[in-house]
């Protein structure tokens, strides 16, 4: 079965009411949406949507494959050309303006299927293309695939010796201080950057146009950059590697070869799945190739097949995910189901929940290379993923069981048990918590030349610090003492909260978009874990989210009118971002552009759903530190969901709202416009019903 598309699904026949429902209406329509989403086996499973470099990149890896026959790759040509936008590029949100590594992707997939350059679409592309600096200016993930196709030259590609894969995780550094995504990305590399491959298709690809300052005059190699001595030293260091290299002195060489293809075979799941990512899967595929596993090899096919999991084939289209998310997916519905009044032990909510205590991990990850004590006891976001559980989705599936009643409520408390223990495991040094590692934060790996995605490493956020929290708020509200933090934990994290907010009141969010996802996350937190000691902080953090609010002619917290507009004039973003003038509707939105340009914080031209509910979740959560106006802003919050809700309980929207990597990578989750809104005009109904709405 496919995944949940909001679009595909529903764009064409849910219409807006004429007139929008009562609080009680839109609640229960949410809900039956919702229950008609569910898949058998009990989980709740929507798409992710990306950009088109990984569609992109799956055409290559058939073509060079052989297999481009076997799979509909007609259908992942008229999803490219379908997403190119009026200015020639392709983008990685809706309205970035166009990403230069993403056109280059989609451009270079297109002429692998035979659309010859003189093609408009191409033209425009290139145009774009060139005025962005052409593909000497692409990030490095980029530059790989064309290295592969023989259309730039290797020496352009930072080294990875293969003895770079035997450091033990106790020497100065290994891989285990890269992030995880990276780990599963590097070590099938050093195999592809020993061998250097380069594969001829047939007809040979040439993509010189690519270049703006003409194939022969692009500076292709690694260049010094004055007055960035950390980049420097690592430019200088892979220097020494290539000149190695061409000596043929590289030590360890095939030692370091069999190692990476001992740890990626290892960490392949019986499914086929590698990390639960596609970069990961894309490499190690390719890395089998030249170790010289044939296609039919049973590691081989089984990859394969589950790269077709990340696929999604339509009758008209086929895109191919960056991953699969049923764990986060179901952990958030089924809060949202039981915080909007189905019945604890309802059928839908039991089924989904026994599905969650299966998928526990249960055995050590690549976590514990590093941390060397406790047990396993976390959830990952994928349907198989036993190396990789994430500290934020942990924490959300225990919210989501603890919400739920199961037949044998014992054996899904000591799952919520054994899963605070591994989060108590994971807490960072300086008190916040990370997503897969703990104290993965040397930030001078953003300065190697692989690095310029600036996401080497993971180091902890406010937002899944907020989750773990906001975790031990829910557990101890229930009654289960058992599963809730040490004291001495609570409080690093407590501290640690306190140390990031920012001085108008917000606070940073790593995976969603962006200052209203993390503000809303600390409130949240806060207000169920320290609501007296951290009352400053919770009426900060609600006074910027009344402030940030789109609604014109208002008292802001402060008793003063804004008007939630950027900058007199706009900013400039690389020439792309317009003025953000705020619309008038109640709502909440949040650029994706906050992530390069601070002034940004809390703006947008429209408001979003999703968006819209957290900051309605944050501000309801705030409680007794709620002043008229921030009882104003939830009212007008709440008739921006109901005004916007679709007939058959749904909610569209067309903004990314998710994060992947800040600034050059984002997602749209296709159920954070059901979920999320469902959850925040229940909380909202509640409060209502307590009488503690009136100021």
């Amino acid at each position: 079965m496919l995944p949940y598309n909001q679009d595909h699904h529903f764009g064409k026949v849910a219409e807006n009411a004429t007139m929008p429902p009562t609080l009680d209406e839109a609640i229960e329509r949410s809900q039956d949406f919702l229950l008609s989403l569910q898949y058998p086996e009990g989980y709740w499973w929507a798409e992710l949507e990306a950009n088109v470099t990984l569609t992109a990149q799956t055409i290559m890896l058939y073509k060079i494959l052989g297999i481009d026959h076997k799979y509909p790759i007609h259908k992942m040509k008229t999803y490219i050309l379908r997403t190119q936008r009026a200015h020639g590029g392709w983008e990685i949100f809706y309205g970035d303006g166009g990403c230069l590594s993403t056109t280059i992707g989609a451009y270079m997939a297109l002429r692998i299927l035979g659309v010859p350059k003189t093609d408009p679409v191409l033209q425009k592309a290139l145009k774009l293309i060139h005025s962005k600096g052409g593909v000497t200016k692409s990030r490095m993930f980029t530059k790989i695939c064309l290295a592969l196709l023989g259309c730039y030259d290797w020496k352009g590609i930072p080294s990875l010796p293969p003895w770079l894969v035997l450091l033990p995780s106790w020497f100065p550094f290994s891989l285990y201080d890269t992030a995880s995504w990276v780990r599963g990305c590097v070590v099938p590399l050093t195999i592809i950057f020993d061998k250097k491959p380069v594969y001829k298709l047939n007809p040979l690809l040439c993509l010189d146009e690519l270049y703006s300052e003409g194939k022969g005059k692009a500076r292709v190699h690694l260049s010094f950059i004055p007055g960035d001595w950390t980049s420097n030293f690592f430019v200088g260091l892979d220097h020494v590697f290539k000149y190695m290299e061409n000596l043929g002195v590289v030590p360890f060489r095939q030692w370091g070869i069999k190692e990476a293809e001992r740890w990626t075979l290892e960490r392949h799941e019986d499914s086929g799945d590698f990390h639960g990512i596609y970069p990961p899967m894309f490499y190690s595929i390719v890395s089998y190739s030249l170790l010289g596993y044939e296609i039919t090899d049973p590691v081989v096919h089984r990859a394969l097949e589950s790269m077709r999991g990340f696929t999604v084939e339509r009758e008209d289209e086929c895109v191919v995910q960056s991953c699969i998310s049923p764990m986060w997916d179901t952990a958030f519905v089924i809060r949202s189901l039981a915080e909007s009044g189905l019945q604890p032990d309802h059928p839908a909510l039991q089924k989904a929940g026994e599905w969650l205590l299966q998928k526990q991990a249960t055995q050590h990850g690549n976590w514990f290379y590093k941390k060397r004590t406790g047990r396993a006891g976390g959830w990952a976001f994928q349907f198989f993923n036993r190396w990789y559980p994430d500290v934020d989705d942990s924490a959300a599936v225990s919210m989501a069981l603890n919400a739920i009643k199961l037949q044998d409520d014992d054996v899904k408390k000591g799952a919520i048990k054994r899963c605070a223990e591994w989060i108590s495991v994971m807490q960072c040094k300086d008190g916040g918590w990370a997503a897969y590692d703990c104290d993965n934060d040397r930030e001078w790996l953003n300065c190697t030349p692989f690095g310029d995605l600036k996401a080497m490493i993971d180091p902890n956020t406010v937002d899944v610090t907020a989750r773990v929290l906001e975790m031990v708020g829910r557990v101890k509200e229930a009654g289960d003492a058992s599963a809730i933090l040490p004291p001495r934990a609570i409080a690093r994290g407590l501290a640690y909260l306190r140390r990031e907010q920012e001085t108008e009141g917000c606070w940073y969010g790593r995976w969603g978009v962006n200052y209203i996802y993390g503000t809303s996350g600390a409130l949240m937190a806060l207000a169920l874990v320290a609501p007296s000691t951290h009352k400053e902080e919770i009426e900060r953090g609600a006074r910027w989210l009344v402030e940030v609010q789109n609604k014109r002619g208002t008292k802001g917290a402060n008793g003063y009118s804004h008007t939630n507009g950027a900058r007199e004039g706009g900013v400039a973003m690389n020439g792309n971002c317009k003025n953000m003038g705020a619309p008038e509707d109640g709502g909440w939105g949040e650029t994706c552009f906050s992530y390069n340009d601070i002034t940004l914080k809390g703006r947008n031209e429209v408001s979003t759903v999703s968006q819209t509910a957290w900051a309605l979740q944050g501000l309801l959560a705030a409680g007794d530190a709620l002043g008229k106006y921030e009882v104003e802003s939830i009212e007008h919050g709440v008739q921006y969901l109901l005004s916007t809700q679709r007939k058959d309980g749904s909610w569209c929207e067309k903004h990314f709202t998710g994060g992947g990597f800040p600034r050059f990578f984002y997602i749209r989750y296709h159920l954070y416009a059901g979920h999320f809104p469902l959850s925040a005009l229940a909380r909202y109904r509640d409060r209502v019903r307590a009488g503690k709405m009136a100021k």
